[in-house]
């Protein structure tokens, strides 16, 4: 799916910065004599990929317009009239958004010589560096184009001829966007908005005839797409056991194997057991019997199968959506996957053949370019297509829950690759490999996979040994300040609770970590629960996962252990604030109602406290309370209600927030309740009473 463009990061942007010389200033009867534009990607300018053409007026160029830009009548004599070149400037552009400086200007000239042409244009959305830099900087007494290139340190070159000026637009614009990023406005559409509220500048420029420099986004189509790829797991769709055999097996015996159980590819390991490590396997497939038979005929039947498997073995979690599969197949060209459970021991296989209904349907929207992003800008455009996808997959009624662990998975996978990348930076300045064993996590949402896309940093770090202040922890200090960096970068805003692993209560050896959930434990201080709330939903994403997993179930024995902590985390919800007003009215602020403080909160924090109480050792509120149904705990028909008031709660809130992305709001946990359809606002009261019902289930099961 091709992202919508206002959900794009700024440093992801893929745009073109242009400009246009004319016959005069005035846009009711200047023509246009030359069009200039440069390539921008990933924040930087890419002077490589330009365009530049004169164009043929149809009228003299005024003398004092030759004197400003140098373009002659002679010059313009056998250059393309304006329909032949534009067609040429769309293809370079190639659907691209533009950017420009006082860019109101050339639109206002461009629609002006589409009508007269005849052509029809749908205009791109756009933005002006001019306007921008008032934005960032409103002390800055002279926006010219000199003014701001002096300001941010660079150059003009070729001014007044069309690119060059485009190119001095795209390097204000990738100077600009430090300084954006650090105000708050991180996409497009933000900065759209933001650029829409300087409204005397747009009124002043209407009079002098520009065009609008920012248009108000419209509504996003939704594109075709999969919901059977976004429903089901690779673990629903894998064979097991995997076919698994001996190093010594000669090629001749895998082949026959392979025959008889119709199967594209087997195993190979030294033991010819699967259910261990994913890193003890290699896999051979009938492809590389194929090209092994080409290259060496029949002397290749009795080699070992142990020299002729490939490894390292691609392998994906089994609770990975079949998305991801396909998009790792599509992006490393494979046709089989190893697949492993949660600690990384292999569990079966799944091949494209078994994918193939799901490449013949609809659009897979997201692929695996995650795991693929060389960098924090690179992350950044992969991560772009979520809020697209998101909201197609509301609108066809994918249940939210669904959608809510489809952007934790990507959230999890952009926290992993920057772990990646953060270890590389790591060695090359010289601070070396991992100085112990350790794992990466996600805590709160991401951990528990109902994460909406108003998503902001929560991780931590846990390693095997290793003391406060000690050279393992300064290293794993060091890595955690590049992973929150590269995340920053990459759109996913640091936590404003300082939630991340470069602050040293968020990391820790394996021992220090269990007696700091011991202290939260016997203290149960307001911030010490605040705490436990967010680690209890760890989820290991990167390094040794075992030692997450280790720490997680220690957590729920120490914590069911204890009679008295479940009960003190459910004491915060014995008087909880009501979303009604004295009226029976919803209660609001600016028209939307905080579905997270009325709804959410409350009933995460209920799930938690009863799965500690219960010891049922799940992530998710609904595995949670779906633990007490299986448990026959509790009032079945309650938990119902509270379990579909937590659906419908988000899937208004995932809907929202899509809306919010393509227009620029920054995103919160508000609903704007006047935007809601009858029946929608009905079910959320519904919703909203079954939920007051929380305090007694807490309090009769505990």
């Amino acid at each position: 799916m091709q992202p919508d463009v206002g959900a794009i990061p700024l440093i992801a942007l893929d745009a073109v910065a242009f400009d246009t010389e004319t016959t005069g200033l005035d846009t009711r009867a200047a023509r246009l004599v030359q069009i200039g534009g440069v390539a921008i990607a990933c924040g930087a300018v890419c002077p490589d990929q330009s365009f530049e053409s004169l164009v043929d007026p149809g009228m003299p160029v005024p003398p004092e317009s030759t004197r400003i830009h140098g373009i002659t009548d002679e010059m313009v004599r056998e250059a393309p009239a304006f329909a032949s070149a534009w067609r040429s400037f769309e293809r370079f552009r190639g659907g691209r958004p533009l950017i420009g400086y006082a860019i109101g200007f050339d639109l206002a000239i461009i629609e002006r010589e589409v009508a007269r042409a005849g052509i029809h244009w749908k205009r791109s959305r756009t933005l002006c560096v001019r306007t921008l830099s008032r934005i960032v900087n409103r002390d800055l007494r002279n926006h010219s184009l000199e003014a701001l290139a002096t300001w941010l340190g660079f150059e003009v070159t070729g001014r007044h001829q069309a690119l060059g000026d485009a190119v001095a637009a795209a390097k204000v614009f990738t100077g600009l966007l430090p300084r954006l990023q650090a105000m708050g406005i991180r996409t497009f559409a933000e900065a759209e908005r933001a650029s829409l509220q300087l409204a005397r500048e747009q009124d002043e420029q209407a009079r002098a005839g520009w065009a609008d420099p920012v248009a108000r986004p419209v509504p996003q189509p939704f594109a075709a797409i999969d919901p059977f790829a976004y429903q089901h797991r690779v673990g629903d769709l894998m064979a097991t056991p995997p076919i698994v055999i001996r190093h010594e097996t000669s090629l001749r015996s895998a082949i026959g194997l392979m025959a008889e159980r119709r199967v594209g590819s087997v195993l190979v390991s030294q033991g010819g057991q699967h259910s261990h490590h994913k890193g003890e396997y290699g896999i051979l497939t009938e492809r590389d019997v194929l090209r092994l038979l080409a290259a060496d005929g029949e002397r290749s039947f009795e080699r070992r199968a142990g020299e002729l498997a490939s490894r390292p073995l691609i392998s994906i979690r089994a609770q990975a959506f079949a998305y991801r599969a396909i998009g790792r197949m599509d992006r490393l060209g494979v046709r089989h996957l190893g697949v492993h459970d949660e600690k990384e021991a292999l569990i079966g296989v799944i091949s494209a053949r078994d994918l193939l209904r799901l490449r013949a349907s609809a659009a897979i929207q997201l692929d695996d370019m995650i795991d693929a992003a060389r960098s924090g800008a690179e992350m950044a455009a992969a991560w772009a297509s979520l809020p697209s996808v998101a909201s197609a997959l509301v609108a066809e009624k994918i249940e939210a829950r669904t959608v809510a662990e489809i952007v934790s998975e990507e959230l999890r996978a952009m926290t992993r690759r920057a772990a990646i990348l953060a270890e590389e930076e790591m060695k090359i300045v010289g601070l070396g490999d991992p100085p112990s064993p350790y794992a990466v996590l996600v805590l709160g949402s991401a951990g528990r996979g109902e994460s909406l896309l108003a998503a902001d940093q929560d991780n931590a770090i846990v390693f095997k040994r290793g003391v406060p202040g000690g050279p393992e922890d300064r290293w794993f200090g060091a890595l955690g300040g590049r992973i929150a960096a590269i995340l920053d970068t990459a759109g996913i805003a640091y936590c404003k609770g300082g939630v991340m692993a470069k602050n040293e209560e968020w990391r820790g050896s394996l021992d220090l970590w269990r007696e700091r959930i011991s202290g939260w434990m016997r203290r149960s201080r307001p911030q010490d629960l605040l705490n436990i709330d967010i680690f209890f939903d760890l989820a290991p994403v990167h390094g040794e996962r075992g030692l997450g997993e280790t720490l997680f179930e220690g957590a729920y024995a120490y914590g069911h252990a204890d009679a008295a902590f479940p009960l003190v985390l459910g004491e915060r919800l014995a008087s909880l604030p009501t979303p009604f007003t004295l009226f029976g009215g919803l209660r609001t602020e600016e028209g939307r109602i905080d579905l997270k403080r009325y709804a959410l909160f409350p009933l995460v924090s209920a799930a938690r406290a009863l799965s500690i109480r219960h010891d049922i050792r799940a992530r998710s509120t609904r595995a949670r309370l779906e633990g007490l149904l299986e448990r026959q705990i509790g009032n079945g028909p309650a938990i119902r209600r509270v379990l579909a008031a937590h659906e419908l709660v988000l899937s208004l809130m995932l809907a929202q927030q899509g809306r919010d992305r393509h227009q620029g709001v920054p995103l919160s946990n508000g609903v704007e309740v006047a935007t809601l359809p009858r029946d929608r606002r009905g079910a959320l009261r519904t919703a909203l009473r079954d939920l007051q019902i929380v305090p007694d289930l807490m309090h009769d099961l505990m």
